[in-house]
């Protein structure tokens, strides 16, 4: 018998907790939340605004491979600070057991920024789909490592029926093929960390981009550190550049990420001449 993976530990939790909470709040209970009847905006669309960063700026306390992070940035200052710098859109971790993330983390969120917000966490059940409307996400990441086909398109599709846009998280052309469903998934993101020995290359996200079709945003995710990184990822086509540990590794994550924006932004004006 093989010897169970972190992403096999995270997920079995997960089902766990999704099972109790939805014996603590039902479904019918979400639906009745402030947020669920508003109307997502659509990261797609500030992915793509050509005055804004790209930037997906990213809360997150801890993770299972590098511990952790930073425990006492507070949601409402990072996440205004990080708008405030030129990120065009946020990522909430709501992962409490490994990434020390909450729910409330994702409200409070909502509560101080017009702007697109991705809930992250490890989403195996429609209810999670629920929670995340209520909650005032307006995008969901679905990852492919852990999700069948049709996991994907079931769960796509009703992210999509209350307004909310799907990212897909791949790590090789395999998922790839065996997850993108065009009436499920808005956008592709390529995850450069390796979930078996949790290295990074960003070299995954150059191999898998002309295997997305072009009709979805690409987006690349981890170990991204410069404007150089950027912008090379930028010119084989991606429009989204998730960053968490970069800047919550700072004491005020909102100031890496200032300093990254404005660095991304004298690159651009250089080759403008």
């Amino acid at each position: 018998m093989s010897t169970p993976t972190i992403l096999d530990t995270i997920i079995a939790h997960k089902r766990r907790e999704v099972a109790e909470r939805q014996s603590l709040v039902p479904a019918k209970l979400l639906e009745q939340s402030l947020h669920f009847g508003s109307q997502p905006l659509s990261l797609c669309k500030y992915l793509q605004r050509d005055d804004l960063s790209g930037i997906i700026a990213e809360f997150k306390r801890k993770s299972p491979s590098k511990g952790v992070i930073n425990a006492h940035a507070p949601v409402e200052r990072t996440t205004l600070g990080y708008m405030q710098a030129g990120a065009s859109a946020l990522s909430v971790l709501t992962d409490t057991e490994f990434f020390g993330g909450k729910n409330e983390d994702l409200t409070i969120a909502r509560r101080f920024n017009f702007c697109p917000i991705l809930r992250k966490d490890f989403v195996v059940d429609e209810y999670q789909i629920l929670e995340a409307k209520s909650l005032g996400a307006d995008a969901v990441l679905l990852i492919a490592a852990v999700l069948s086909g049709e996991e994907v398109l079931r769960l796509g599709r009703l992210a999509k029926s209350l307004g909310l846009e799907v990212l897909l998280e791949i790590h090789s052309a395999q998922e790839l093929d065996a997850a993108l469903h065009p009436d499920a998934v808005s956008l592709v993101g390529v995850n450069n960390r390796n979930l078996h020995d949790f290295s990074v290359s960003l070299d995954t996200s150059g191999e898998l981009a002309r295997l997305i079709p072009a009709e979805y945003v690409k987006v690349t995710e981890s170990g991204l550190r410069t404007a150089a990184d950027i912008e090379a990822l930028r010119a084989v086509g991606y429009r989204g550049f998730l960053i968490g540990e970069t800047f919550m590794r700072h004491s005020r994550p909102e100031k890496a990420c200032a300093a990254l924006v404005q660095q991304l932004r004298a690159t651009e004006a250089v080759t403008l001449l």
